[in-house]
């Protein structure tokens, strides 16, 4: 579920399932860049994305779906629309990302201008346990900012960068204290919706130009190779133990 809310000229977009861990649907997104779009629309002059409950998106939701017939393209096209949206939304955006940021999720966050992080958050590449490709623009992301080898790492391992972690090695924006994270992105909101927003979104406009070209290679390529994984029996079985709560094994077939 998502929800949109206007308040002052400050937009707040929810994602509203947390027994889900806001792990995302093909619905899902379908209704978060309608709800980026009535923000839009309406003109607020700022931008929140937060999620609801402990985990800010845990990433695709895989629960019902069957890898034999799996539409990975198609998901992962609408999450590319999706993050173009984000991306160009005609306001500053602001993030407020706790517990868990993985997949998807991490994809939503590189979208967002502005990314706080509470202190625990966790953030990375959890794909090592589904014989799947890191997705959403993730490698971009971790190559530009880790390098090579520190994002190789993370690949390989799953390992999970905590929110103090990520924000030193320069993957986000600030870590904050996770009781003052929601309170601490509304200030900064506000305070951006009040300002100059033309200059704003000049600056958001000429950042996006060094980013954007790289990026969507990227995420274009992400798609080619999760397509081609989906043949595989790794992915099969990385699919089945996760939606049987059960460690894969895996044979790198």
């Amino acid at each position: 579920m998502i929800t949109l809310t206007l308040d002052d000229g400050v937009a707040e977009i929810v994602l509203d399932a947390p027994e889900r861990r806001n792990a995302l649907t093909l619905d899902d997104l379908t209704n978060l860049d309608a709800a980026y779009r009535r923000a839009a629309d309406a003109g607020s002059r700022a931008l929140v994305l937060r999620g609801e409950g402990r985990v800010f998106c845990a990433g695709r939701d895989i629960s019902g779906v069957d890898p034999e017939t799996d539409d990975v393209t198609g998901y992962l096209g609408a999450v590319e629309r999706l993050m173009r949206r984000m991306a160009g939304h005609p306001a500053p955006t602001f993030a407020a990302v706790q517990g868990a940021a993985l997949g998807v999720g991490l994809g939503l966050a590189i979208a967002t201008d502005v990314v706080y992080v509470g202190e625990a958050a966790k953030v990375g590449s959890p794909f090592a346990q589904l014989g799947a490709l890191l997705d959403s623009g993730g490698h971009a992301l971790l190559f530009d900012r880790l390098g090579a080898h520190r994002a190789l790492d993370l690949i390989y391992t799953g390992d999970l960068l905590g929110g103090t972690e990520a924000v030193a090695a320069g993957l986000f924006s600030r870590a904050v204290p996770d009781a003052d994270l929601l309170s601490f992105t509304r200030e900064k909101a506000r305070a951006a919706a009040s300002g100059p927003t033309q200059a704003f979104l000049r600056s958001k406009r000429l950042i996006g130009s060094l980013r954007d070209e790289r990026l969507w290679a990227v995420v274009a390529a992400e798609t080619a190779g999760q397509e081609a994984l989906r043949a595989t029996d790794d992915y099969r079985e990385g699919f089945a133990a996760f939606q049987q709560k059960r460690r894969p094994t895996f044979r790198g077939a």
